[in-house]
């Protein structure tokens, strides 16, 4: 390893062309860049997202919902295209002032609620409907300690290890090697912690499972990243086991292809205005009928 020779300038100033698969994007400013009325579906419950981890936690969730028989929980999935910049349109801007996905609003109310932040979005929905959280104080502040956990260790994940392994414009092997150390760490403290319970909280699976499973069950499978090998992710058995068992759940396949852009077209739906979209809108189905 060499020696950077980079030394930070006194005052830091925007490198516009800073490169990389986001670079364009990103900048030191917040609010719209641009007027787009955001649309608004049949149903209550408006989602503004894209199928990252970060957005398929709460369509997993909102699947799950509805098959329990919560039937306020319909919903419209639309979906934002963060590649383009649709993030950054005033309709979102005003769901979500943070310009990140995934953004909801409920419109059961007389005024209209505005959630974001995913891990907000799923204490929401669970305490709306009653669902998915223990009601045992003991068992709450399990399930929202480890809710809170994965909101503030993905971070390390994605725009740490993620960033540096897989999308920044060079490879340098301090913060890839500092960022995979911090992951592996996460992942031991999961397999213990998997090691004891079947959940996350135990016997139940909660929104804790539903936050950390897109994250880390993506990262052991190899769906994110392309760094299983990379980090010996087989050696962290209970991870594995737990991502398995969830990976089956039917609500859990129906909730990961909403909103996905990337992958089989068969695995793919845009938009999701009625549950008979798993079935006649997947992107098989729209480019066959072309």
């Amino acid at each position: 390893m060499t020696k950077s020779e980079y030394t930070p300038p006194k005052i830091w100033k925007w490198d516009q062309d800073l490169g990389g698969k986001w670079g364009s994007l990103n900048r030191p400013v917040a609010g719209a860049t641009h007027d787009h009325v955001l649309p608004v579906g049949k149903h209550p419950l408006q989602l503004y997202s894209l199928a990252t981890p970060n957005g398929v936690k709460v369509t997993v969730l909102l699947e799950e919902l509805l098959a329990l028989g919560h039937s306020g929980a319909e919903y419209d999935a639309h979906l934002i295209k963060i590649s383009d910049g649709d993030q950054f349109g005033s309709g979102f801007v005003a769901a979500n002032p943070n310009s990140k996905i995934p953004a909801l609003m409920d419109h059961s109310t007389p005024t209209p609620i505005r959630v974001f932040e995913s891990g907000a979005i799923l204490l929401y929905l669970a305490e709306k409907f009653g669902a998915f959280v223990p009601e045992d104080t003991a068992g709450r502040a399990e399930c929202l300690s480890w809710l809170f956990w994965q909101m503030g260790s993905a971070p390390y994940l994605g725009g740490g290890f993620g960033h540096f392994y897989s999308y920044a414009p060079e490879k340098f092997e301090y913060p890839i090697d500092r960022f995979a150390m911090e992951v592996k760490r996460q992942l031991d403290v999961l397999d213990r912690h998997l090691a004891d319970n079947e959940f996350m909280c135990g016997d139940d699976y909660t929104i804790a499972d539903m936050a950390i499973w897109p994250w880390y069950g993506a990262l052991v499978a190899n769906r994110v990243y392309s760094a299983a090998e990379f980090l010996s992710t087989h050696e962290y058995t209970n991870v594995m086991r737990w991502n398995d068992e969830i990976a089956v759940r039917p609500a859990v396949k129906r909730g990961r292809i909403v909103n996905r852009v990337s992958g089989r077209p068969d695995q793919q739906l845009h938009e999701r205005h009625d549950a008979s979209d798993f079935y006649t809108r997947t992107q098989d189905k729209l480019e066959a009928a072309e």
